[in-house]
């Protein structure tokens, strides 16, 4: 049979297996399949010949399930090779192979002050050197592929650099700083021979919120069967005595928000001795609400220790969805030298979800239009979310929406904690009946929520809400979709949203008040330079008309005088005031006379070069020669004479 091309076939018939032309000599009794490791025995009559992959020509007596390997490892190439394909298309590069940029999973790492790109090689978790403790807890959730955050913020982490990783929200940021951080807890008890120690935890996780808190717990622990580590939550909202008896334990990580954490060290159950790495989660919100007292209280005694020469310092790690410039100045004074680690859909749309932008006009009722996009959403299944501005308004949302026999649940501030967990529950159950998610911007921030459709019922105030709000839905490559119902006082932040939406350009720091400044600066501009067109058109002008055009002379003098541009752009000239004159004189005998005369003359004639007032003495000379001014002393003569210009000056002294 060499030479010839058969087909795989069982007891008389064949099953087409994955796409290869196999050689096999006759006497062959059995084929391996190097890349599945598994064998299959074979028949010497069987005939050999080319074959599609999954394409069955007929059934076979053998058992089926000798193919399930072959299947599995194909869909689960096919799923690689779609999640590398819209990694692609998200990071703005070319699939692998066709770029030179592109290298492994087409990961691109940013550095958020010098912007340039480095490509990142690491199409599994085994290329970012984590230990076989932690790729175990990856398994048991089922997670083989790195996202691109991941891929950044993991091998930085673990070279013990102090990092911000800036990723869009639903990139995998948690399991980017707890992964590394596990792994390096236990190489420290290796190297240095640390364990665990009641109320001394190596490890801090700071969240704004409980339910981040609780959300970053889950997976810590999901990660400590097989770690072996203990983590331990301490959050607002919750007793204080089951906490302490938490924190009296062995523990290696605490999890919680800075008032608490504060509160639990103020009362002795918690020491800084040996906190070894800090993390602050939604690092921007901590900053930006009212949380940097508490996280520089915190920060303070780490500092003042690991000023010391013989402490080995603390690692900082912050994680965050967006950074406004204001914030990142915070950041850089409060951690000098921190580095920035930021994905190329930082501050950008994710790609697979969908935007879509309703203009009302001021005559259509904003419920009922709720009504209409929201109906069709839920007939096919969909969990969704409304946003409003306000408590007000969320209120009026959902009164409207259960009198339209719409099932809701509501989270806001006026919403007890142990309430909004319960409505956070029965929104993510999965028996039919899912309720809509009447919330505030509350619910923008740290939830790890399974949406299908945002609804904006208010238009968001600034593009970083309107990010964290997108973010609720197409988390992990998951598609989404996110309509907007915007307002006439909302049209403009909502047209440069959608415009910069379209480029797939940054959203940081668009606000209604920034867009407002950069059109009023806008203006100014334009009427600046206005002006300066015309002042250059009169000036030209001018000019031609001096050079062209000389002044008549004055009288009594042969004298040519230019006009000078000022004066040719006045209409007409303006007349100068009287001259005075002050001539002082003495009699023959030495004696000055008590006379004085003063005249205004003015001549009818017209000046061609107005001038300014000023006065002139004349002094005369006393018989012993010296000079003096007669004004000063009784009876001398003066004669004030009032002239216009200078040829009144010579007539006066004449006179």
């Amino acid at each position: 049979m060499s030479g010839a091309t058969v087909m795989a076939k069982m007891g008389g018939t064949g099953r087409a297996l994955l796409g290869y032309t196999f050689i096999i000599p006759s006497t062959a009794k059995s084929l391996s399949f190097r890349r599945h490791f598994y064998s299959l025995p074979l028949n010497p009559h069987w005939v050999l010949q080319r074959f599609r992959p999954l394409c069955s020509s007929a059934t076979y007596t053998a058992d089926e399930d000798v193919l399930q390997p072959v299947r599995h490892g194909i869909l689960l190439e096919k799923l690689r090779l779609r999640h590398l394909k819209d990694s692609a298309k998200a990071g703005g590069t070319a699939p692998v192979g066709k770029s030179k940029e592109a290298k492994g999973n087409g990961h691109v790492e940013l550095d958020g002050r010098s912007g340039k790109k480095k490509a990142v090689e690491a199409s599994s978790f085994e290329e970012l050197e984590l230990s076989e403790e932690v790729m175990g807890a990856l398994e048991e959730m089922s997670i083989s592929l790195p996202t691109e955050i991941q891929a950044i913020g993991i091998p930085a982490v673990l070279r013990g650099k102090s990092v911000v990783l800036g990723s869009h929200t639903g990139s995998g940021k948690t399991l980017a700083y707890l992964l590394p951080i596990v792994q390096l807890l236990r190489r420290d008890e290796e190297l240095y021979g640390i364990l665990m120690k009641p109320r001394r935890p190596r490890a801090v996780v700071l969240c704004p919120t409980r339910e981040l808190c609780e959300q970053v717990f889950r997976v810590a622990k999901s990660i400590s069967h097989h770690a072996r580590f203990r983590s331990t939550m301490v959050s607002g909202g919750g007793r204080l005595r089951p906490q302490e008896d938490s924190l009296n334990a062995p523990i290696d990580m605490v999890v919680g928000t800075p008032g608490r954490v504060l509160q639990h060290i103020e009362e002795g159950n918690m020491v800084y001795g040996d906190i070894r790495y800090v993390v602050l989660d939604e690092a921007d919100t901590m900053f930006d609400r009212g949380f940097g007292p508490d996280i520089r209280k915190f920060l303070r005694p780490l500092k003042t220790r690991a000023a010391k020469s013989d402490d080995q310092g603390f690692q900082t790690v912050l994680v965050t969805a967006t950074m406004t410039k204001a914030v990142q100045k915070l950041v850089d004074e409060e951690f000098q030298g921190i580095e920035h680690l930021r994905t190329s859909s930082f501050h950008k749309k994710i790609a697979s979800a969908r935007h879509d932008f309703i203009r009302l006009s001021g005559s259509e009722n904003k419920l009922e239009a709720l009504l209409q996009v929201l109906e069709p959403s839920l007939s096919k299944g969909n969990r969704v979310m409304v946003f409003c501005n306000t408590l007000n308004s969320s209120r009026a949302v959902d009164h409207f929406l259960n009198e339209n026999q719409i099932s809701t649940v509501n989270y806001h501030g006026e919403v007890p904690a142990e309430q909004r967990v319960e409505n956070l529950e029965k929104f993510k159950r999965d028996d039919g009946d899912c309720p809509t998610l009447v919330c505030t911007d509350l619910a923008a921030r740290g939830l790890d929520l399974d949406v299908d459709h945002v609804i904006m019922f208010d238009f968001p105030l600034n593009s970083i809400d309107y990010l964290h709000r997108t973010g609720r839905t197409a988390r992990m490559g998951a598609k989404g979709k996110v309509t907007s119902l915007v307002a006439k006082r909302d049209l403009l932040l909502a047209t440069r949203i959608e415009e910069a939406l379209k480029k797939n350009e940054s959203l940081e720091s668009l606000s209604v008040d920034s867009i407002k400044r950069d059109i009023a600066r806008s203006n100014i501009t334009e009427q600046k330079e206005k002006k300066e067109k015309l002042v250059k058109a009169s000036n030209s002008k001018n000019k031609k008309q001096s050079s062209s055009t000389k002044l008549p002379s004055t009288s009594g003098k042969g004298i040519a005088v230019k006009k000078s541009s000022k004066a040719i752009s006045r209409k007409a000239p303006t007349p100068s005031k009287p001259k005075n004159v002050i001539k002082v004189s003495k009699t023959s005998s030495g004696m000055p006379k008590n006379v004085i005369k003063v005249s205004n003359t003015s001549s009818g004639k017209k000046q061609s070069t107005p001038s300014r007032p000023k006065t002139v003495i004349k002094l005369s000379k006393s018989p012993s020669g010296k000079t003096q001014s007669e004004s000063q002393k009784p009876g001398s003569k003066l004669n004030v004479v009032g002239f216009r210009g200078r040829s009144s000056l010579s007539s006066s002294k004449v006179a």
